[in-house]
């Protein structure tokens, strides 16, 4: 038994597979996710083009079976799966998805609501007149063209594309390391841009910007991008932009009113956008909106119906760009290959100068293949009206000679193509060498041989000529036509509109009781009869307010800090609640002092035991997390002891001590955090009993130990300033040094 020979390399096993990575992320970025800046197409759609072609599937013909197509792509040009080959040709297809079609398909080739096309042996497809355009001069040496993956072939390296189809149409698609998204745009706009670039190389992006104003969506929608956003991404490649759906408000019997969509961002599927704005009706979250409707036929209109007709429509709307698809940011990100096959991010400049530079390519080597063919003609017609002078004896020579070629070429001064095209000349075209015709032939081409040579020799001719085709692309496909009018509406970038929270939460009144183990709950409606509300054994009622759904409470705690809680949050229902210490994070030591339902604007008055405090806005009290928000900063042995609503133009206070001081509100500064300043002086004994802000002209009011309001409506005696010791208070007043009223 013979040994077998093993060709075994010895290499590390990192080289090993990042070689073979390096080539499969080669392969993915230029032969399957990038397109190329020069035809804005991607391997696998120049392969379904060129095989649509071979098969002469013209905008003038009878459309073939999408199955046939793919399977000639998948076997000559494209091994990969017939599903995707589809899949790609369906979207050529696609008016919603491509902005200007390369294909033209007939059968079911999908929806808006993101229904898929029907199967390839049910579908038939053909070129458009775009994807001509396209293809124009690739039988005239346009491009290059290369093997098959087979080698039984050969494709073009990249279309003539006479249509700026990379920008018009777009491309997305994710390579190894790198991505692409090119918006749709406008034809028309982008051939004004290309001529502006060729009668001005220098232009700049910002110039050109004001030519293609942006993208132009099949969709159409409302672009509310700002015009310095616009242009910054085109000036750097990278980008987004907001497109939002356009709607209208449609007037209905008797002041009602409802919301019209006609147009759905681009890319979004109708069906799941209504969808999942009916699962946000479902849930509660669109408080504003009653009910959605599609009532699309060929077109789109989905009807949405507001709660009211007292809800204003941009509030509603507002709410709706910024909770579902009816608002999206495109992004734009210009990765494309190069004419030398890199990569690269290109500015909006870079793209169309590229665009210009191969047309430039095209039309040279067009007019030096015309060239070549025009000079063999004019060879062979040269031939001919010597034939046709001595035709006698060039029948002789054909006859009698056992090699007629050389012959001729001896007898006549004629060339080898010349004596070869007489030869292989057929004998019922002797009577049509009419002499008139032949030199009426020769002058024609020699007149288009001059202008070539002339064409060829001088650039500025070439550009003219360049221009003069763009001109034409932009007639044809631009314009005020069905396909080249602008159906992306170009906007203003949208004011900010007020969207408050409450907005998107049900109003009701709701009735919360903290216990006073913190035990926390809402009961539906304002409820006036406390009696039947029940706690947990050993635990009873501390705290009862009248709120609503929309509300935020203000719990202001022994600590000195504030908590926030929205009341629609809170637990709700006949049991015992939730322990209050769950939703905030309130230190073990430290207690709820008050709780009271947040009023924007007001005002509030904090103190602490020693008789320290200040005004705060109740905006800034607000506390955005669950750890609260540090306000009043208490001395060791202080704790915080008060807040109450800053209504009034004086501060009436008492201490332990049985104290009363009335001053002036203005003495107390109003600040965001910090000690405050001292209200009321008291002994080493005594601190903060109770305080309150009064209207001086309206006296101070208590109730007695039986409960009955007292009013001292003269205060005069008891007036001083800030940080006095006080009097005693008037007859009557409380023992517990309270002003409870």
């Amino acid at each position: 038994m013979t040994d077998i020979a093993l060709d075994i390399i010895d290499r590390p096993l990192a080289d090993a597979l990042g070689e073979r990575y390096l080539s499969y992320a080669l392969s993915t970025i230029s032969s399957r996710a990038l397109p190329d800046v020069r035809d804005g197409l991607k391997p696998v759609h120049r392969r379904l083009l060129f095989a649509m072609r071979q098969l002469r599937l013209d905008p003038t013909t009878m459309p073939k079976k999408c199955a046939r197509v793919v399977g000639d792509v998948i076997g000559k040009f494209h091994p990969h799966g017939d599903v995707a080959v589809y899949e790609a040709l369906v979207r050529l297809a696609q008016d919603f998805a491509v902005r200007y079609p390369l294909v033209e398909g007939q059968g079911n080739f999908g929806s808006i609501d993101g229904d898929n096309a029907a199967a390839m042996r049910y579908t038939e497809a053909r070129l458009t007149a775009v994807a001509q355009a396209l293809l124009d001069g690739l039988d005239d040496n346009a491009v290059d063209f290369r093997s098959t993956y087979d080698g039984e072939g050969e494709e073009p390296v990249v279309m003539p594309a006479a249509f700026p189809n990379l920008l018009a149409n777009g491309a997305a698609g994710i390579a190894v390391g790198m991505a692409t998204s090119i918006p749709p745009h406008n034809a028309g706009e982008l051939c004004a841009a290309l001529l502006k670039l060729i009668d001005a190389p220098e232009t700049g992006v910002d110039q050109l910007v004001e030519l293609v104003p942006g993208p132009d969506f099949p969709t159409g929608g409302v672009l509310v991008e700002s015009a310095e956003a616009i242009r910054q991404a085109y000036r750097t490649g990278r980008g987004a932009f907001r497109l939002r759906a356009r709607w209208e408000k449609e007037k209905l019997a008797n002041g009602t009113w409802q919301i019209v969509v006609t147009e759905v961002p681009y890319q979004v599927p109708k069906a799941r956008l209504i969808e999942n704005i009916a699962e946000l009706l479902g849930a509660k979250k669109l408080p504003l909106l009653e009910d959605i409707r599609d009532e699309s036929a060929d077109d789109v209109r989905v009807v949405l119906v507001p709660k009211s007709r007292s809800v204003d429509a941009e509030v509603l709307m507002e709410q709706l760009f910024k909770q579902t698809d009816l608002e999206i940011r495109f992004p734009l990100n210009m990765n494309v290959l190069g004419a030398d096959g890199v990569p690269r991010v290109m500015d909006l400049k870079s793209v169309l100068r590229a665009f210009l530079d191969h047309r430039h390519e095209v039309l040279v080597r067009r007019s030096q293949f015309r060239l070549e063919k025009i000079r063999h003609r004019m060879e062979v017609l040269d031939g001919y009206i010597i034939a046709y002078l001595n035709l006698d004896e060039v029948i002789r020579i054909i006859r009698e000679e056992d090699e007629p070629k050389p012959a001729l070429m001896r007898a006549f001064g004629l060339t080898e193509v010349q004596a070869e095209a007489i030869l292989n000349m057929r004998l019922r075209n002797l009577r049509r060498l009419e002499e008139m015709e032949l030199r009426t032939e020769h002058g024609k081409l020699a007149r288009e041989r001059d202008e070539l040579e002339k064409l060829l020799a001088k650039e500025f001719l070439r550009w003219r000529a360049i221009g003069r085709e763009i001109k034409e692309i932009a007639a044809k496909f631009g314009g005020d036509t069905a396909l080249g009018r602008r159906r992306t509406l170009l906007g203003e970038a949208p004011a900010t509109v007020d969207v408050p929270i409450t907005a998107f939460i049900e109003r009701e009144p709701v009735t919360v009781y903290l216990s006073a183990k913190g035990w926390i709950r809402t009961v539906r409606g304002h409820v006036t009869d406390h009696g039947d509300v029940k706690y947990k054994d050993g635990d009873e009622r501390r705290i009862e307010l009248h709120a609503e759904t929309i509300d935020k409470l203000l719990l202001f705690a022994s600590n000195g800090r504030f908590y926030t809680l929205a009341v629609d949050k809170l637990p709700r229902g006949r049991g015992f609640g939730e322990p209050l210490r769950l939703m905030v994070d309130l230190p073990n030591e430290a207690e709820i002092i008050t709780v009271q339902v947040h009023k924007p604007g007001q005002k509030l008055l904090v103190a602490a035991s020693d008789g320290r405090g200040f005004v705060i806005p109740g905006d800034d009290a607000l506390a955005q997390t669950r750890t609260g928000k540090q306000v009043l900063n208490v001395e060791d042995g202080a704790k915080a002891l008060l807040c109450v609503p800053a209504e009034g133009d004086h501060v009436a206070i008492i201490g332990s001590n049985r104290k009363l001081l009335v001053f002036k509100l203005d003495e107390v500064p109003e600040m965001t955090r910090g000690k405050g300043v001292r209200l009321q002086k008291y002994p080493p004994d005594a601190h903060l009993a109770d305080a309150r802000v009064v209207t001086l002209a309206q006296g101070l009011t208590w109730r007695d130990k039986n409960g009955n309001a007292k009013t001292q409506a003269d205060l005069s005696s008891w007036l001083g300033h800030r940080g006095g010791t006080g009097l005693l208070p008037p007859r009557g007043f409380p023992l517990t040094a309270k002003l409870n009223f």
